[in-house]
């Protein structure tokens, strides 16, 4: 155990100076000390970053933390601010220990063509604070250029682990209360013999909202009108689908996806049954690449029907059931040709505004009877509001 809490600090602290010291090939002369530069004071009140969390849109999946502001106020609205300017857009976590850390945030990381960099950008921004203290399974962290506790900025790392020979040493200022199972997937990329990442594992987009209220179950409290303004991408491995619902139908169903997908239980599944001439189904758990944490298994439940008068024509969003009516859960299916003999026996709550043409490249692809030869992801469900 000492060993390894050993290698994790080596990571975080003295891989950024190895690689600097790498890249260059010979000794200039030493330049005169530059005088140094102000460290960042977060111009937001404690109360304008309180009940805030992080939403980091991944090419793994999502992650969600809840940001600390009064125990590291500093390095809180410096994430904001970075977050809000689409900073983190792009880059990558670059180094990686399975089942220790995930380590993310260099801007430098933009660039492949500057991978023996990375670990060495965005850094001497901030002055130590004492934060959260322990760095637990979930906990969000400064990193630091080597002896210099005064050095955090933009990167950061995520235990997956319990790693308490780190505390005291980073500012912890987040974490995880969705998506650790991502995390974990994440740290279980093929990594180089110095730690670092394989292949690009992007930070997409990173925002920042208020965190749902606690007890309030999401989505659960808007009138059908409120409902039908949001839509939802579906990121496919063959292009993205947009669909948007029916509430006035099925308020229940259209609920029921909307927070399904927003916490991200649909992410890395599969469109495991393709029947041409008829339709496309995905959402099913068992396809689910992506281990999923308590509260996301805390929205999984049976569904009771809301069958209705809408015709399951070409482009329909339907719920998957079994035998029972009421045993609809996470599984749905879009109609590719008109589908008479199931309208009102399946439960109709939406249909696609856009990308049918990637429905309809699914509908193609070869198969070995119903399932595809060829694994075809739902990489991630995405809610926007018009």
């Amino acid at each position: 155990m000492h060993r390894r809490m050993g290698i994790l600090v080596w990571v975080l602290v003295f891989a950024p100076l190895c690689a600097a010291t790498a890249a260059g090939q010979a000794k200039p002369a030493k330049p005169a000390p530059a005088a140094p530069a102000a460290l960042f004071t977060t111009p937001l009140t404690l109360e304008q970053m309180s009940g805030k969390q992080a939403v980091i849109e991944t090419t793994a999946g999502r992650i969600v933390l809840d940001l600390l502001p009064e125990q590291a106020p500093n390095h809180v609205g410096y994430f904001i601010k970075l977050a809000q300017e689409g900073a983190y857009n792009g880059t990558t976590f670059h180094r990686l220990i399975r089942h220790g850390i995930i380590q993310g945030g260099d801007p430098l990381s933009k660039d492949p063509a500057r991978a023996a960099q990375y670990g060495t950008g965005g850094l001497k921004m901030l002055a130590f604070e004492p934060g959260a203290g322990s760095h637990v399974r979930g906990a969000v962290s400064s990193v630091l250029v080597p002896g210099n506790r005064d050095s955090a900025g933009s990167q950061f790392f995520v235990c997956v682990t319990p790693q308490p020979a780190l505390d005291g040493q980073y500012t912890v200022f987040a974490r995880v209360v969705e998506g650790i199972g991502v995390v974990t997937q994440i740290s279980e990329a093929p990594v180089d013999a110095a730690g670092k990442a394989a292949e690009r594992i992007e930070m997409t987009s990173v925002t920042i909202r208020d965190a749902p209220p606690a007890g309030v179950v999401p989505f659960s409290t808007e009138s059908p009108a409120e409902l039908s303004q949001y839509r939802a991408v579906l990121e496919t491995s063959l292009g993205n689908i947009t669909l948007e619902f029916m509430p006035d139908k099925a308020p229940n169903h259209v609920r029921n996806f909307l927070r399904l997908a927003a916490a991200g239980v649909y992410d890395r599944t599969a469109f495991h049954r393709v029947v041409p001439g008829f339709m496309i189904q995905t959402g099913y758990l068992g396809s689910k690449q992506i281990a999923m944490d308590e509260s996301q298994q805390k929205l999984v439940g049976a569904l009771e029907p809301e069958f209705n008068d809408t015709p399951h024509d070409k482009g329909t969003l339907s719920m998957a059931r079994g035998d029972d009516p009421a045993s609809a859960s996470t599984s749905f299916f879009i109609v590719t040709a008109r589908a008479a003999a199931i309208d009102g026996k399946y439960t109709a709550f939406g249909r696609v505004v856009d990308g049918m043409e990637v429905v309809e490249a699914i509908e193609k692809v070869p198969l070995e009877g119903e399932a595809p030869r060829t694994r075809v992801d739902l990489l991630r469900v995405r809610v926007v509001k018009r």
